[in-house]
């Protein structure tokens, strides 16, 4: 006889997942909680949050590594929170997968997941070469570090940039819609790309149209994400997958990490809109 642990159904147990919208302003929450709400399980509980970080400190984006380095630590304490309050997984929600490792290192058994290696996984299944398309040139560097430290350098066929700033791509929809058709164009006739990845979460409510248009496909940053996070709690819970802890893994134990005293403050949660199961 196989001895196995396997839950059977695994989508008849209840699970919460933790997204973050990793600024300190609440105007996307509502939106990426819309966009989860159409796609998620029906077992899946949803808490989306944006950072409390108090003034005069104000992000909206995290273009610039300098408003980055504002929010390594907030993503990382609310990982140690979701480790600590029932969260199956975690989600960080900007393309630069901002403190993954930091997420990881603390998050108990709740799993971590970001939007740019969790675009990079779906993609590798569906093509050989795959572009992505940002919003300016200044993302390019970055984020070309993040796909060799994951090993996909060598399936990148290009970055193509619309000209648009993060806090612009919501603001006419029509005018980015057509530059991200115009960049998909050019990454498909000049780059040979065979696939895109839309390279940030805010790049979202485009890619079915341009998908249909243009008969590949077209990966949204935040469905990956969040798929790839609601992928893994099921997992974690059929199979038992969840985080390791040894090695590379370890995180402080409790008696360290008590004397650092760097969770000993409010979490950094701000606005929360909590997403139910249905």
């Amino acid at each position: 006889m196989v001895r196995t642990t396997v839950k059977e159904n695994p989508a008849d147990s209840p699970l919460k997942i933790l997204w973050v919208n990793p600024i300190n302003q609440s105007g996307y929450d509502q939106a990426i909680a819309d966009l989860i709400a159409n796609v998620k399980l029906s077992n899946v509980e949803v808490h989306v949050v944006s950072l409390d970080i108090p003034p005069p400190v104000a992000l909206t984006n995290l273009e610039w590594r300098v408003f980055e380095s504002q929010i390594w630590f907030p993503v990382t304490a609310i990982a140690h929170y979701a480790a600590n309050n029932g969260f199956d997984g975690y989600a960080i929600g900007c393309f630069y997968d901002t403190a993954l490792e930091e997420a990881r290192e603390i998050s108990g058994d709740a799993v971590v997941c970001a939007p740019c290696q969790s675009a990079l996984q779906i993609v590798s299944n569906l093509c050989n070469r795959f572009s992505i398309v940002i919003g300016v040139e200044k993302w390019t560097v970055q984020m070309k570090d993040r796909i060799r430290h994951y090993g996909y350098q060598d399936r990148l066929a290009s970055f193509r940039n619309v000209g648009l700033h993060v806090d612009d791509f919501q603001k006419n929809p029509e005018i980015t819609e057509n530059a991200i058709r115009r960049a998909v164009q050019d990454a498909i006739e000049i780059d040979k790309a065979e696939a895109i990845i839309l390279g940030c979460t805010i790049e979202f409510g485009f890619y079915a149209q341009l998908q249909e248009e243009f008969g590949i496909p077209i990966i949204d940053a935040v469905y990956a994400c969040y798929k790839s996070t609601e992928a893994a709690a099921l997992n974690k819970v059929q199979f038992g997958w969840k985080p390791s802890r040894l090695y590379s893994m370890e995180p402080p134990d409790a008696e360290r990490l008590t004397k650092s005293g760097i969770f000993a403050g409010p979490v950094p949660i701000g606005n929360t809109i909590i997403v139910p199961r249905t």
